[in-house]
């Protein structure tokens, strides 16, 4: 089997519903420890296993310099994602998310950082990261800078990584291509504005989609969805009644979870991380699946509960 395909909005770009989060290669001590030659194998097995989109950003540690290292003459095989708004040399003493620079300079520096590292001479989406109020891009020249480096060729389509409560301003504000927006069986906080974003043509990549394995045997729930209050997820699976529905299914939870991000109607790809190759492998599998049965679906969305 091969993974499903689909248009990434007006962008008009094929994409695998399952594309992968480079995030997982950024190493210590934000990341798992990876040697570089394992990063570069892993990489490799992510376009031999049919996945032709990478997900990245500056503020992933080594991700973008192991990727043009390892994949970079590879190029041609897959859509380049990355991110702007990132410091340039993020505090060394100091967890993040780290403060943000929205500036011109800052978001030129961005990206032409990330051509050397990543070893292209364009990369195909830079999303805003961090989701800034409209406020913030306005005062900033953002989405000008990024529409200059766009006249330049230096990057093909312009995105934002947002949530709320800024996302929906950003929707209106219909100049991105593409929106990064988190959403899972456990996190449903975005799921109209997913397909309000879809409605005005863009294309829409979903992070999040395996709610961080937060339900797999072995991380047991100890992490949770980003931006939503430790405990949240965990309650409100316990509480569904969505265990015995999957036990009559026949059906493992964690190909529960990522099957349902991706029957969402206004899905292009979902972003999902690993830097285990036997867990890639996993993911890969299941989403060659393709979305859930339409009655497992909406059964399921009427047992996990929206957010108030």
């Amino acid at each position: 089997m091969a993974i499903m395909t689909r248009t990434l909005g007006r962008t008009g770009a094929t994409v695998t519903i399952l594309g992968y989060g480079a995030m997982e290669l950024r190493g210590l001590p934000r990341g798992p420890e990876i040697a570089d030659e394992d990063a570069g194998r892993l990489l490799n097995a992510v376009l031999d296993g049919g996945i032709n989109l990478i997900d990245t950003s500056p503020d992933y540690g080594r991700s973008e310099e192991l990727i043009g290292a390892y994949v970079g003459h590879r190029r041609e095989e897959f859509f380049l994602a990355s991110k702007c708004g990132c410091p340039m040399s993020p505090p060394a003493d100091a967890p993040p998310p780290y403060p943000h620079d929205y500036s011109a300079q800052n978001v030129r520096a961005n990206v032409e950082q990330s051509l050397r590292r990543l070893r292209t001479d364009r990369l195909d989406l830079v999303q805003v990261h961090m989701s800034p109020s409209a406020a913030t891009l306005a005062e900033n020249h953002t989405v000008e800078t990024l529409t200059e480096l766009q006249a330049e060729g230096k990057i093909r389509f312009i995105g934002m990584s947002g949530i709320r409560p800024h996302l929906r301003d950003h929707i209106a504000m219909n100049v991105f291509d593409a929106f990064q927006i988190p959403y899972s069986a456990v996190q449903r906080d975005h799921e109209e504005l997913i397909t309000e974003a879809a409605a005005t043509g863009a294309g829409t990549l979903i992070r999040g989609g395996a709610a961080r394995g937060a339900a797999s045997e072995e991380k047991n729930w100890r992490t949770g969805p980003l931006t939503q209050d430790p405990g949240v997820g965990q309650r409100n699976w316990e509480t569904s009644g969505i265990e015995g529905l999957l036990a009559e299914a026949g059906m493992g939870t964690m190909e529960f979870i990522l099957r349902f991000t991706l029957s969402h109607p206004s899905l292009s790809t979902t972003i999902v991380g690993t830097s285990s190759i036997d867990h890639l492998g996993g993911n890969i599998a299941v989403a060659e699946k393709g979305p859930l049965p339409d009655d497992l679906y909406e059964e399921a969305k009427k047992r996990l509960p929206l957010p108030d």
